[in-house]
């Protein structure tokens, strides 16, 4: 994952934001992802849909000024600055290949469409 800042929340994050305003304006504003305990489920699909990652994991061990290295596909984060190692549920591959595209948009302006099942099996 690209390096930048990431916002570091509680529980239930983005409760409240139906829009993809929200997840849009942190990554114009150089936010790389938003790491929280719990998402509103539809800031999570907005975030993701814009191409800003939201990690679901214990933000309790992360502080200001941490140097994180978030790896997606194996679900894990590297707290650099206390050395040590935090998990999460790896996002699908789906999710993965919208934000690798730079978002929902990004994806089927690329794909021409959302059949993500015909690519996968011809290797795409």
């Amino acid at each position: 994952m690209s390096s930048g800042d990431s916002r570091i929340t509680g529980k239930n994050f983005g409760l409240g934001s139906s829009r993809e305003h929200a997840p849009t304006i942190m990554k114009i504003t150089g936010i790389n992802a938003v790491l929280a305990k719990s998402f509103a489920r539809i800031f999570y699909r907005n975030a993701i849909n814009v191409g800003l990652p939201a990690i679901q994991c214990d933000t309790d061990k992360i502080e200001e000024g941490d140097e994180l290295e978030v790896d997606l596909e194996k679900g894990k984060i590297l707290n650099k600055t206390k050395g040590i190692q935090l998990t999460f549920p790896p996002l699908p591959s789906v999710m993965r290949k919208i934000l690798n595209d730079g978002g929902l948009l990004s994806h089927i302006q690329k794909y021409g469409d959302f059949r993500l099942e015909r690519r996968e099996s011809n290797g795409e």
